[in-house]
């Protein structure tokens, strides 16, 4: 089931469309840096930003930062809203629902599928954004200071490239885990209506709410379990040394919402009559 999953989602064009769309809104924002030499000031726009005009090898994380208070949100709640109120929608959920396949293992496929989505989606941008990087602004200067191809920590420590690629795909986990809780209450919403533009909708309104509530004094009590929280943790994964608390206190939340949301959406699933 898992693998049929897959493949149906690695088949649709919408699908490929959202991914398309997350890797060309960073390189867009890296031709205009690279064609105006304008970058934000230090401390000014999206983390790494201003840093990027000088070593290519940032972008990556400028990118991740860039698609993710918005657009990344957008997408996985598009994929994980559609996954069960899409096959309602066109009829087919009734006619899975006929064959032998148990509500529990047709929600754990939806799950595995939308998670597949998200560290697509979050590799795709990382590999894209570094190719672009590199070839708008190059490898950098601090050949001097730590070795060829060396990079500045946010710390002011200069990391090898190997160091950067590790911290790299650590800040890919992470933010894949971040979307993948996304991920978990919309196919949450997606068990509760048909429509998976409603089931979408749910979602986003969810991550306006948290982002809303996140700067509130009055939601101080419950800020550390808004899942948006989070999302900028792993920014300490480019100090030197790693700060790993927030990261971590990310984590358990994270999976704390994909535990508790995929609990309710089989508990909502498993008793549905589903008539379409």
């Amino acid at each position: 089931m898992i693998g049929v999953e897959l493949r149906l989602m690695l088949r649709r064009r919408r699908v490929w469309l959202c991914w398309v769309l997350l890797c060309a809104i960073p390189a867009l924002v890296a031709v205009l840096l690279a064609v105006t030499n304008l970058a934000p000031a230090p401390g000014q726009g999206g983390a790494f930003l201003s840093a990027v005009t000088s070593d290519g090898q940032l972008f990556p994380a400028a990118a991740l930062a860039l698609v993710l208070p918005v657009f990344l949100p957008i997408t996985v709640a598009l994929v994980s809203g559609d996954a069960v109120a899409g096959e309602a929608s066109t009829g087919m959920l009734r006619y899975l629902l006929v064959r032998p396949v148990g509500r529990l293992r047709l929600l754990t496929a939806k799950l595995v599928s939308v998670g597949a989505f998200v560290l697509l989606a979050v590799v795709f941008v990382t590999i894209t954004s570094y190719i672009v990087g590199v070839l708008l602004f190059g490898f950098g200067a601090d050949a001097a200071v730590g070795g060829a191809g060396g990079i500045t920590s946010l710390s002011g420590v200069v990391l090898t490239p190997l160091q950067l690629a590790g911290r790299t795909a650590a800040t890919v986990g992470y933010l894949a885990l971040c979307m993948l809780a996304i991920g978990a209450i919309g196919l949450f919403f997606s068990t509760l209506t048909d429509s998976p533009l409603a089931a979408a909708l749910g979602v986003l309104a969810f991550v306006v709410v948290s982002a809303i509530l996140l700067p509130l004094d009055a939601a101080a009590g419950i800020r550390f379990y808004l899942p948006t929280t989070h999302w900028l943790a792993w920014i300490d994964l480019f100090r030197d040394p790693i700060l790993w608390r927030a990261v971590r206190e990310g984590v358990f939340v994270q999976l704390g919402y994909i535990v508790v949301a995929f609990g309710a959406a089989w508990a909502n699933f498993a008793t549905k009559d589903v008539t379409s």
